[in-house]
């Protein structure tokens, strides 16, 4: 169990620097929790070194009490939760489907969202996965608050019902998924969404979603390449820019 939890704490920290490489936070903000049973999860929190979501460390990953909010495996009470904890302890209650919940501060999204842009599937090939979760629908959340307290999360809840992603109006995003790299991918489907539709209308064109017969046309390339080919490459782009885990 031990060794299981070390590895779910690297994958997490990776998660957490993934996500700053690409852009999807600002400064510390944004963080990734990973459910591991027992009414616990491994949650990433602010340590005393605190220097932002890009240099996280597995130390900086500890287990959490869902049900208390409480850190667990640090006597010396050195680290804190996230000030938007609930978002995590929220969605886990909700939906035992999901495993891994990601909240990042993506710009692009973040304008979209201000901007009532809705994430359509105005491109197909181009990125299948982006595509698909927007052929599905993405929900918006209309309140753009801190997500502090079970009142305030329970909402959020609310706009997500069982969708696996959901726009957060002048905030960011709120992912989930089976595993850290689905749920921080399903972040980078939003972001790149986001910024094609911006891009598109910059460009002084009103953005279409594609016809549905050209949807029905795009092949599930599965997860081999989708999951773990995508992965894999971030990961090494992490690593060759020297953001990598030592």
């Amino acid at each position: 169990m031990g060794d299981a939890l070390d590895r779910l704490r690297r994958e997490v920290a990776i998660g957490c620097r993934v996500m700053a490489h690409r852009g999807l936070v600002e400064n510390i903000l944004g963080h990734i929790s990973v459910r591991i049973g027992g009414g616990r999860a491994l949650v990433r929190c602010r340590g005393p070194h605190e220097a932002g979501l890009r240099f996280t460390t597995p130390d900086d990953v500890r287990e959490v009490d869902l049900a208390s909010g409480e850190i667990t495996d640090d006597p010396a009470g050195d680290y804190a939760v996230p000030g938007e904890l609930p978002i995590h302890t929220s969605v886990l209650a909700a939906r035992p489907d999901v495993t891994c919940v990601v909240h990042a501060h993506s710009p692009d999204v973040v304008l979209a969202s201000l901007a009532g842009i809705e994430l359509e599937p105005i491109f197909g090939a181009y990125d299948i996965p982006a595509a698909r979760l927007a052929a599905a629908g993405i929900p918006v959340h209309p309140r753009s608050v801190l997500i502090r307290n079970d009142v305030l999360a329970a909402e959020m809840v609310a706009s997500l019902g069982d969708a696996p992603a959901l726009v957060l109006r002048g905030h960011g995003v709120v992912t989930t998924g089976e595993d850290v790299a689905d749920a921080v991918l399903r972040s980078l489907q939003l972001d790149t969404l986001a910024r094609i539709h911006l891009r598109v209308r910059a460009a002084g064109a009103t953005p279409e979603a594609i016809p549905d017969a050209d949807l029905a046309e795009l092949p599930d390339l599965g997860s081999a390449f989708n999951r773990e080919t995508l992965w894999g490459h971030h990961v090494a782009a992490l690593e060759h820019d020297g953001h990598g885990l030592n």
